[in-house]
């Protein structure tokens, strides 16, 4: 059983950066794809972002693209996401997500973390 544990959301104003991490545990980490989601408050969840279990490939939603980026350390089990330009549209809880196979838009994963609220002023 895997446990994911983000961190590091908080308010910014638009403009900004933020830097997520999630920390994962009870598992192999460099075994499992990795992705981030978010929801905002009245809508479905979305994907954000993926990367490969070497960290060598990575995707990202469109609307996220040239700002956000992800990246793995897995020596330490972790996830980050990096997040510039921050729009009030990036507004959301995000969601870390593992999956053994692969984390793409259109598939589940297999463990979710709790979430890490974003919100971003204008």
């Amino acid at each position: 059983q895997v446990q994911l544990v983000e961190s590091g959301g908080g308010l910014v104003q638009a403009g900004g950066s933020l830097r997520l991490s999630c920390a994962a545990s009870g598992g192999t980490f460099r075994t499992y794809a990795m992705g981030w989601f978010r929801q905002a408050p009245g809508k479905e969840r979305e994907f954000v972002g993926a990367i490969s279990r070497s960290g060598d490939i990575t995707i990202y939603a469109g609307s996220v693209k040239g700002r956000f980026t992800i990246s793995r350390d897995n020596a330490k089990n972790t996830v980050y996401l990096e997040m510039n330009s921050l729009k009030p549209e990036d507004t959301a809880v995000y969601y870390c997500a593992a999956d053994k196979v692969v984390i793409s838009p259109d598939s589940d994963a297999d463990y979710w973390g709790q979430g890490t609220q974003v919100t971003v002023s204008s």
